[in-house]
């Protein structure tokens, strides 16, 4: 075999290694992005407002694992909300207040089940009824939620 073949062959072989390389590196991209868009898509956002109660999550319990034991603390009230995500809750067993990540928290539904639907414009249906529109209003939240009691 000439040695300038060989060479020419090796060259060839190195190039469609480097477009494989390429297209899968292209290919897990695309699943990547795909794959983000549809978790982004089932994300639903909780919306708290202040005298609502809460429940905290508890990360701390993963290094303790224990079988039955609840990860979620509370109920917490919420005392102030800000627009970034951190929330001032407050224990009411202790009284003492702290600043939590949004993120941490999720809604503690006492007696009746609520359903939460959300609304631009108080025409649009599911918002129309008075009592809804009242509490909506009472807690400053504008027309983004309103509460139906089922």
């Amino acid at each position: 075999m000439d040695i300038s073949a060989a060479g020419e062959a090796r060259k060839l072989q190195l190039n469609e290694l480097d477009e494989l390389r390429l297209f899968s590196y292209e290919n897990a991209k695309l699943y990547k992005e795909k794959t983000k868009r549809w978790h982004d898509d089932r994300i639903k956002e909780r919306v708290f407002a202040k005298g609502q109660e809460v429940l905290l999550f508890n990360s701390r319990l993963k290094l303790f694992p224990g079988k039955l034991k609840s990860r979620w603390s509370g109920p917490f009230t919420v005392q102030e909300v800000t627009p970034f995500g951190a929330i001032t809750v407050k224990d009411q067993q202790s009284g003492r207040e702290f600043k939590v990540n949004r993120q941490r928290l999720k809604h503690y539904w006492r007696g009746k089940i609520v359903f939460f639907s959300v609304c631009r414009e108080p025409s649009e249906k599911g918002c129309g009824s008075e009592e809804v529109l009242n509490w909506a209003k009472s807690l400053s939240l504008g027309w983004q939620v309103a509460v139906q009691l089922l």
